[in-house]
């Protein structure tokens, strides 16, 4: 099997290296209303371990992941083995409380659950996760409010690094031009079927922001197929919004490409992107990634599936968003 460069890529001054493939850890909290299946706790367990067991040295979650699920399932497996492994990172999320509420006190309760799920006393990396939820907007980015607690978080030394992780731009990009992140993290919005992100990801790259580029499958779709997976970006999805997976399917059929190779490498081989963020529910799924990551990929294919029309509007706009 030829294997992909793993590379690892420097965060700036954080003291943080990170693969260039993170495995994005929601699933494994048992998110049927979002993926259309289930995840055992055992299945969870395997999956983790096959994480730490491998070369990628970067996972990514969030507290309400599974609401909370998925970092304690995590948090098993470092228990188990007496800590993380040397030189691992973790990324996790500031989220908001069930009724929306995203104030300074909820932001450092959400750290303390994360902690003890995770049996850590620090993260490498702490997002603040989805403020477009928020109840009160003003509570997250007025002075001393959530985004400020989280620059004070690192500076207390309970994260080495601290970014932005939200779905809709217009939120982020206001927040990204008044505060100096380390790292974003942005999903859906840049694939081989759709580039919403891309001025974002520039802007982002041009102050010095670490982007990590989350979902390049579309919640699944170009990964398991239009066919067995009906699916786009977490919902049902009508054959008008299958129609742009359908052309990528059809370019990779021509030359035997598994479309989840194009889709994956289509963000690893964009310079702005410092690791990609792939969903993981069972350990199969990263061996498949990483045969994916190494999956030769000729000149002439690169060249129509880039040709291919995308979409330029957000992808998630309609999209009925289920909490846990």
């Amino acid at each position: 099997m030829a294997h992909a460069n793993l590379e690892k890529t420097r965060l700036g001054d954080t003291g943080l290296s990170v693969s260039p493939i993170c495995f994005g850890t929601s699933a494994l909290g048992n998110m049927p209303d979002t993926y259309g299946y289930e995840v055992g706790e055992a299945q969870a367990h395997e999956t983790v371990r096959a994480i730490f067991d491998g070369p990628v040295n970067f996972l990514d979650v969030s507290r309400n992941y599974g609401f909370g699920r998925s970092e304690r399932r995590i948090g098993d497996v470092i228990r188990e083995r007496g800590g993380l492994p040397e030189g691992f990172v973790v990324s996790t999320k500031l989220d908001r409380a069930s009724d929306d509420r995203f104030d300074v006190d909820r932001v450092r309760r959400s750290l303390e659950e994360s902690l003890q799920a995770l049996g850590l006393e620090k993260v490498q990396i702490l997002h603040l996760h989805d403020p477009e939820y928020a109840a009160s907007p003003d509570d997250v980015t007025r002075k001393g409010g959530s985004v400020d607690e989280l620059f004070k978080m690192k500076e207390e030394g309970l994260a080495d690094a601290v970014g932005l992780a939200a779905g809709r731009t217009d939120i982020m990009m206001p927040i990204l031009r008044d505060w100096d992140f380390d790292v974003l993290i942005t999903h859906n919005r840049f694939t081989l079927t759709n580039r919403h992100a891309e001025e974002m990801i520039d802007f982002a790259t041009g102050k010095g922001t670490a982007v990590f580029n989350a979902a390049p499958y579309s919640g699944g779709v170009l990964a398991k197929g239009s066919a067995e997976f009906p699916r786009y970006v977490y919902q049902q999805a009508s054959d008008e919004a299958l129609d742009p997976v359908r052309r990528v399917e059809a370019v990779c059929a021509k030359y035997n490409i598994p479309p989840g190779a194009a889709a994956l490498q289509f963000s690893m081989r964009d310079d702005r992107i410092a690791s990609t963020i792939c969903g993981v529910s069972k350990p199969e799924r990263i061996t498949q990634t990483l045969e994916w990551a190494a999956f030769p990929i000729p000149d002439e294919a690169w060249a129509e599936l880039l040709a291919l029309p995308y979409e330029t509007g957000d992808p998630e706009a309609n999209r009925d968003y289920v909490l846990g």
